[in-house]
C-alpha cells in the first residue's frame, strides 16, 4: 500500500493512500489508538486556539482530540452524534456529507449537551479539515444551541482546506490527483 510520511506535532507517522474515487486519493490520518499523536496535537493546538469554555466535535474521529484539548484545558466538551440515542432529550440536528461519507449523514445534539454550550465560548475540533462541510454542520449546530463560536481548529488542513483563513490547524495535508 502507498503511504504519504508527514511529521505531525513532533511525531513521523506514514499515512494510507486512500480512493476517494477514480480521480483522487487521500492520505488517512486515524488518531484512534495513536496517543502520543492525540496528546501532542492537542497540546499544540491549546497554544494556538483562543480562550473558550467548551468543545466540540463529530462522532467518531474527532472524539480523542476534543476529549484530549477538553483534558488538558477548558474541561468540557460534547460530541455531536451521528444517530440518535434514547438518552438525548429533544434533540438538534443538522445534515452533512464529507468526503470521507459515501452517503449524507445527520448529526444530533440532545438538549441537554445543546445547553451545555448556550452562551458559551465554543472551540470546533476535528482531526482533519477537508472540504468543510462537517464543520459547517458543527457550526450550524453550535448556532441552533445558542453557542458563541471562538474558533475552529484542527490537527490538519487538507487540499483547499489550508487556504482557508478562519480555521486553525497543525499541518498541511495534500491531496493525490490522479
Amino acid at each position: 500500500m502507498a503511504v504519504y510520511k508527514m511529521n505531525i506535532a513532533g511525531c513521523t507517522r506514514e499515512l494510507p493512500l486512500c480512493q476517494v474515487d477514480d480521480h483522487l486519493d487521500i492520505a488517512a490520518f486515524i488518531m484512534f489508538g495513536d496517543i502520543e499523536i492525540t496528546e501532542r496535537a492537542a497540546a499544540e493546538l491549546l497554544k494556538i486556539v483562543p480562550e473558550h469554555d467548551i468543545v466540540i466535535t463529530a462522532e467518531a474521529k474527532g472524539i480523542p482530540l476534543g476529549y484530549e484539548i477538553a483534558r488538558q484545558g477548558c474541561r468540557s466538551y460534547v460530541v455531536a452524534r451521528k444517530g440518535l440515542k434514547v438518552y438525548m432529550p429533544d434533540p438538534i440536528s443538522v445534515h452533512v456529507k464529507s468526503i470521507t461519507t459515501m452517503s449524507r449523514q445527520t448529526l444530533y445534539l440532545g438538549r441537554d449537551d445543546a445547553d451545555r454550550m448556550c452562551g458559551k465560548r465554543v472551540l470546533i475540533v476535528d482531526d482533519v479539515i477537508s472540504t468543510g462541510e462537517s464543520l459547517k454542520a458543527i457550526e450550524e449546530l453550535v448556532t441552533k444551541a445558542g453557542g458563541n463560536i471562538v474558533g475552529k481548529a484542527a490537527v490538519l488542513a487538507e487540499g483547499d482546506a489550508a487556504d482557508r483563513d478562519d480555521i486553525i490547524f497543525l499541518e498541511k495535508l495534500p491531496v493525490f490527483p490522479k
